[in-house]
């Protein structure tokens, strides 16, 4: 039975002190751009436009719109409607984080035609580092105890989470249960099995560690059947610091293929020839770097996902996306939030900023009174679908 129509609550913005949203602008981004600049020999020039973006976006500064030569300026100037001219704090928490990111790149040059400095990921050091750590060679050998599928689930689920992994593997159905504030996995694995030989999209978040699990949970779908096809769909450009593009899933499949456990070489093996004969397929869209709700996704992303068995989307940021980065009450039913959304969709998510919904009571009550940052401190995660 649908939900009815759940009234808008308040956006969440990054003006309000002591906030979380706050705390991202005024603490993590300047050491962002800190890590950015060390990570990479960038010029006077690139580094000057880099610490003149700190400064706007955490000053006084205004929004300005991309010049008309940039290749994404029409796109830009259409999403920034209303907001050009505006102060930053201003702006939702989702749009301003969105345009940082997009500023960031241009800073570097990344879009300026002729630039040295033209297509070079900024956050490449980062993920080659991640994705080059002995922690992965353990991770992916623990494979070989032959996980059952609610471990591959666990660990697509907690991405990075170095203490979980694939490691979860010693028990069938090990998903860290304590961190779960709400647990569809039931449902998600029916949803499936109903739509059994169907096409599953997967709407990717990190890349490196968190990918990897990904690609295994890919592959475990095709393998068994429950998925006659599977399109992953991944950023068309570099994204909020570890945002997987097309590069990086073939860099993870580079390290699948190469790792020196059999079972993770085989995963590799699998998917490198499940693209190659069109079984699995990656694509993209400029809509996945825009700083909108799923609920406005356009036509012709909407028509390519259209009849996939499920979706499911990876991570925090799609989980902002996907239901809308507003003051929900908690207990909002997640039905009723994703209804717009043109297939059966799963939410796999790790906790990592202020949105919640679809939460039982008694499960907020207990979480709140704990007296912790529960909804951003990543330790918390959830499954939720709606099948």
């Amino acid at each position: 039975m649908p939900h009815a129509p759940v009234p808008d609550a308040p956006e969440i913005r990054i003006d309000a002190p002591g906030s979380f949203p706050r705390a991202v602008f005024h603490e993590r981004h300047p050491v962002l751009i800190g890590q950015v600049l060390d990570a990479l020999p960038y010029g006077p020039e690139q580094r000057a436009a880099l610490t003149g973006l700190l400064a706007r976006s955490t000053g006084d500064g205004r929004l300005e719109p991309p010049a008309a030569d940039t290749p994404d300026g029409e796109r830009w100037r259409a999403w920034g409607e209303g907001l050009w001219g505006r102060r930053w704090d201003e702006a939702p928490f989702l749009w301003a984080e969105s345009w940082f990111y997009r500023l960031l790149l241009e800073a570097t040059g990344y879009f300026r035609p002729g630039d040295a400095w033209r297509g070079v990921d900024p956050f490449a050091p980062f993920k080659a580092a991640e994705l080059a750590g002995a922690a992965v060679d353990g991770e992916l050998a623990a494979l070989d105890a032959g996980p059952g599928p609610d471990a591959l689930l666990a660990a697509a689920l907690w991405g990075n989470r170095a203490d979980l992994s694939f490691r979860l593997t010693a028990r069938e159905g090990g998903s860290d249960a304590s961190g779960l504030v709400a647990d569809d996995s039931a449902r998600l694995w029916a949803a499936l099995e109903h739509g059994r030989g169907g096409r599953v999209a997967l709407i990717a978040d990190n890349a490196g560690r968190e990918l990897l699990p990904d690609l295994v949970l890919v592959d475990h779908l095709l393998a068994t059947g429950l998925a006659g096809r599977a399109v992953l769909y991944v950023k068309p450009q570099p994204y909020y610091v570890s945002d997987a593009t097309t590069a990086d899933v073939l860099a993870c499949l580079d390290r699948l293929r190469t790792a020196p456990g059999k079972a993770a070489a085989a995963v590799g093996e699998r998917l490198w020839r499940a693209m190659a004969g069109g079984a699995l397929a990656v694509r993209t869209h400029p809509f996945f770097c825009a700083p909108l709700p799923y609920a406005a996704m356009p036509a012709d992303l909407r028509e390519d996902l259209a009849g996939a068995v499920l979706t499911i989307l990876k991570g925090d940021l799609n989980y902002r996306r996907l239901v809308g980065d507003r003051h929900w009450p908690p207990t909002t039913p997640f039905d009723a939030l994703t209804a717009r959304f043109p297939t059966p969709v799963a939410a796999l998510r790790t906790l990592k900023s202020d949105v919640a919904a679809g939460l039982a009571p008694d499960t907020v009550a207990r979480l709140d009174a704990t007296g912790t940052p529960w909804r951003t401190d990543g330790r918390h995660a959830l499954i939720q679908v709606r099948a």
